[in-house]
């Protein structure tokens, strides 16, 4: 089997703004870059300098609003400004650490007033602040989200899933099978640790904001789980691009 790299996403700030990526460079035992590298802190949840529970953050479960934030990073270093965008909310620019309290204003009018409200935007650790306790690149497959988008009579945008890689050219689902493997994409080798578990962030269209696809429950009917996608750990140093194919070892 043969797959090859058809998009790549980074998250700057974790659950507000997708940013598309063609090349990065991948360092051993880390994230892709810039991927998860901020985030909102809500409710009594306080900077600990470490890793923390995705619970204690604004994400697009708890905001479907946030799933309609583009992002855009004016650099490829931790201290380059961030452009966001929402169909609502219009623009903004922003150095992150030094706007935290900017970023929850142009928030709030987004964010559902019954939650947990965000209050701070944090720097996370050196591995990022992914819902995993461990760095990773999230996998995607292209054939897989035709088939779930099938189940609901639509196509659906890869933007759902906050993936960082999406491949096509396996069959749908046949990523599972890659759990306790390795692969090789350009330079970069990997081992595949788990699939991920997703939530009903899942449900919202990326344009709108709004729920409009029952993911979750067409997961459990049609495959028997809520799973979509694998994380994999980076096992050495070195670049991947856009059509870099993606091979078992």
């Amino acid at each position: 089997m043969t797959a090859t790299v058809k998009q790549m996403w980074r998250h700057p700030i974790k659950g507000i703004g997708a940013e598309s990526v063609t090349q990065v460079r991948l360092e051993t035992g880390g994230p892709m870059p810039l991927d998860r590298a901020w985030a909102v802190l809500t409710g009594t949840a306080e900077d600990t300098g470490a890793w923390q529970h995705c619970r204690n953050f604004a994400r697009g479960c708890f905001g479907p609003e946030l799933m309609a934030v583009t992002a855009q990073t004016q650099g490829e270093t931790l201290g380059d400004k961030i452009t966001l965008r929402h169909p609502k909310q219009g623009e903004i620019t922003l150095d992150p650490a030094t706007d935290g309290a900017k970023l929850v204003d142009w928030l709030r009018p987004i964010y559902p007033a019954e939650r947990p409200q965000p209050h701070s935007l944090i720097a996370a650790p050196a591995g990022g602040m992914a819902d995993a306790n461990f760095s990773a690149l999230s996998i995607l497959s292209l054939a897989s989200l035709r088939a779930l988008g099938e189940t609901q009579g639509q196509e659906l945008d890869p933007r759902r899933f906050r993936g960082n890689l999406w491949i096509d050219g396996a069959a749908p689902f046949e990523e599972f099978d890659w759990v306790g493997r390795q692969l090789q994409i350009g330079e970069v080798r990997l081992e595949v640790i788990d699939r991920i578990t997703r939530c009903r962030a899942t449900e919202t269209n990326p344009d709108t904001g709004s729920r409009d696809a029952n993911t979750l429950k067409a997961l459990r009917d049609h495959w028997g789980h809520t799973d979509f996608g694998i994380r994999a750990k980076v096992l050495c140093d070195g670049n991947i691009a856009l059509t870099d194919t993606l091979e078992l070892v």
